[in-house]
């Protein structure tokens, strides 16, 4: 016997309404404009059947390379690798920064000392699930930015400066976690995510439309 709506997993219907969104928005069956604002309903809606409402004069089928699509977007990267165990990163006086399909080591060091640092890992490949940050940042300034579907845990001291954190506390057991340690003397660290879920959706989105309309 099916379980009824209202006893199911709201953000389950949540999920599986959005890919239903998608996929009829990349194969040209509603419009941008219908997509964004039904995704955006789907997003704040907390009723299983308002949710459940927004997909349901869609089809909704999806493929299999949809759905591989789909894991290889939103899904942490993971990979094996020999990377070393601890990075160093050093900053006086200037600036660097890390971004793109980079490998994370098990440990990262960031020392600046009037300068910056930006360090992004939204596209990172993973090799362990707990990742220590350790920073010392005096009269400088460092980013960091994460995907949302990282765990963060910020230890850092501040003294006469600020540390602004924005990223999620808890995303998942599964995912991995930075653990942020260290002091900030005179300067700042931030800490945020660097696209929203939703950019991430409509980016997707497009994508798959793209890739469909090159089919076609």
């Amino acid at each position: 016997m099916a379980v009824i709506l209202e006893d199911r997993p709201i953000e389950k219907v949540r999920e599986e309404v959005i890919d239903t969104l998608i996929y009829n928005y990349s194969h040209g069956v509603i419009s941008s404009e219908a997509f964004e604002r039904r995704l955006d309903q789907a997003m704040a809606s907390q009723n299983h059947q308002e949710i459940f409402d927004l997909a349901a004069d869609l089809e909704q089928t999806k493929d299999t390379e949809f759905n591989s699509q789909k894991e290889r977007q939103f899904n942490v990267n993971y990979a094996a690798s020999d990377n070393d165990e601890t990075d160093t990163i050093v900053n006086i006086l200037g600036g660097s920064g890390r971004s793109g399909q980079w490998t994370v080591p098990r440990e990262i060091r960031i020392v600046t000392i009037f300068g910056g640092a930006d360090i992004d890992f939204t596209d990172a490949i993973f090799t362990t699930p707990n990742v220590t940050i350790k920073i010392l940042c005096l009269f400088g300034g460092d980013n960091i930015y994460v995907p949302e579907n990282i765990n963060v845990v910020s230890k850092a001291f501040c003294i006469l400066g600020g540390i602004d954190n924005k990223a999620p506390s808890i995303a998942s057991r599964q995912a991995p976690t930075l653990t942020i340690e260290g002091l900030v003397l005179f300067g700042g660290l931030d800490i945020k995510i660097k696209r929203t879920i939703k950019e991430k959706f409509v980016a997707f989105a497009n994508q798959m439309k793209t890739m469909f309309n090159d089919k076609v």
